[in-house]
């Protein structure tokens, strides 16, 4: 054993493997329910090649690797230690912005990078990222989208992982990869003096490998850099409210304005979402949820370099005058929330603490795929078994995200919880198993399934289980990467 970790400390040096108690503790759980673990080590590389040297150790010691790239709260389960023994690859030290490349609008970031660390540097190139609904500001860009966490513009997701392009990845096997155009050719730097930007995210040959990472929770491959597709920062940025009592009232209006491509930002959110980003403590967030609407759209309006008022008044008014035929109102302000304060908001990460965590200090999410005109259904559903647990559910956020240009809708219901109550935990427990069952049965897509929604998945689909499973005796056939996650 003293070998093994002194053979670390060749890789990453003395001060960056850790194993002090209070170290592996904050590692072996999470905010979530899953069972506690603690790992045996933290490492901390600084490079793709020490990543890769880790990996080569692992399988010569037959020792576990848990990728970790954001800092706590995490809620998912997917860095808390399976199995017993295991090792964290903490990469959080591998924060660099490689390139900002302004004329092509791409740039290459390492894991550690965070929401926090990259906005900020594209703004001073008059660029931005589309990013997830406030994510957490320790959040790491790249474990965001290779989880395919949904980003707020629906009109540029071209695919599930967007803007995700190219990745340099480590396999479990330990062999090196760069997917798309940049496995085609030599270095980064040979690549950029011929005018390439690493934007292709098909190959090399006729796979798309990085389609293998996305929603893998770290059971294939590491990524140790990203390309990533950025937007030119708006000089004009609007921001309107379409309220409605009712769910049902705003979906065919959503729709309409989803296939016209009109605004860049465009979100459903209930009252009870909308207070908790909005509030600042349990008290302000109840008397929040109170005065807002019960439903509302919020669409953004962007003017980027060309004519920027001229593209945000058209929309404008393109956008009420279908509103309006809808018996619905394009406003700027509802009771409770406006224009300046949600646009704030929306646009940066979440200010400390996590908006999740505003009500009641805990919290969980149900979410999957479905359609935009099934979510009411969906929300029935929900509603109903909270009420059997007596789970209040006036609490329960709702947040509705059209995807892939309003062809898909990311469907997610956030439960608060109270962690100082034993019976609150146990209430909220059994009403995410029960919940997510029913909603699978209905015919929700859990497409990133973590946790418990796991075996719900793959004892469904057998066939699917069976092809991970072949892929994964492929790229890791030693099963170092993450076990006990997906179906491995």
């Amino acid at each position: 054993m003293a070998g093994e970790k002194e053979r670390l400390i060749g890789i990453v040096g003395k001060e960056h493997v850790l194993e002090a108690p209070e170290v592996l503790e904050a590692y072996s759980r999470d905010q979530g329910f899953v069972r506690p673990m603690k790992p045996w080590f933290v490492v901390e590389p600084e490079s793709a090649a020490e990543v890769q040297k880790i990996v080569k150790w692992a399988n010569e010691t037959q020792t576990p690797l848990v990728p970790v790239s954001s800092s706590p709260p995490r809620f998912r389960g997917d860095t808390v230690p399976s199995l017993p023994g295991s090792v964290i690859v903490d990469l959080s030290r591998m924060n660099r912005i490689i390139r900002i490349d302004r004329r092509n609008r791409m740039i290459i970031i390492e894991p550690g990078v965070t929401y926090r660390q990259l906005q900020p540097a594209l703004a001073r190139e008059d660029l931005r990222l589309s990013t997830p609904l406030l994510p957490r500001p320790a959040k790491s860009v790249i474990a965001s989208l290779l989880e395919r966490e949904p980003t707020l513009v629906p009109r540029y997701n071209w695919s599930m992982p967007e803007p995700l392009r190219c990745l340099e990845v480590v396999w479990g096997n330990g062999e090196m990869l760069r997917t798309g155009e940049a496995g085609q050719y030599g270095s980064l730097e040979s690549q950029w003096e011929l005018g390439l930007a690493q934007v292709n995210s098909t190959g090399p040959g006729q796979v798309d490998y990085y389609r293998l990472m996305s929603a893998a929770q770290g059971t294939l491959g590491i990524a140790t850099w990203a390309s990533i597709k950025c937007e030119v920062l708006p000089k004009v940025h609007r921001l309107f409210f379409i309220p409605s009592p009712r769910l049902e009232g705003l979906i065919d209006c959503a729709y309409r304005l989803l296939r016209l491509r009109l605004g860049d930002e465009f979100l459903l959110l209930n009252s009870s979402n909308l207070a908790a980003i909005l509030g600042g403590g349990a008290s302000q967030t109840r008397a929040l949820r109170e005065e807002l609407p019960p439903w509302v759209i919020i669409i953004g309006v962007a003017g980027r370099a060309k004519l920027p008022e001229e593209r945000v008044e058209y929309q404008e008014n393109d956008i009420r005058d279908i509103v309006q035929q809808f018996g619905l109102k394009l406003v700027s302000a509802v009771p409770g929330a406006g224009e300046r304060a949600v646009l704030e908001a929306v646009l940066n990460p979440s200010p400390e603490p996590y908006w999740k965590l505003n009500c009641k200090g805990g919290c969980q999410d149900i979410f999957f795929l479905t359609t935009l005109n099934r979510t009411p259904e969906f929300l029935r559903t929900m509603y109903s078994v909270a009420v059997d647990l007596r789970y209040p559910t006036p609490e329960i956020g709702v947040y509705l995200q059209p995807q892939h240009q309003g062809t898909v809708c990311h469907c997610e219901f956030s439960l608060p919880f109270n962690r100082e109550d034993s019976r609150e935990m146990a209430r909220t427990r059994e009403l995410l198993s029960r919940a997510s069952e029913a909603l699978i049965e209905q015919g929700a897509f859990f497409s990133r399934p973590y946790g418990i929604w796991a075996d719900m998945v793959y004892r469904r689909d057998a066939g699917a289980a069976g092809i991970l499973k072949k892929l994964k005796e492929m790229f890791d056939p030693n099963g170092v990467l993450n076990p006990g996650k997906l179906c491995f």
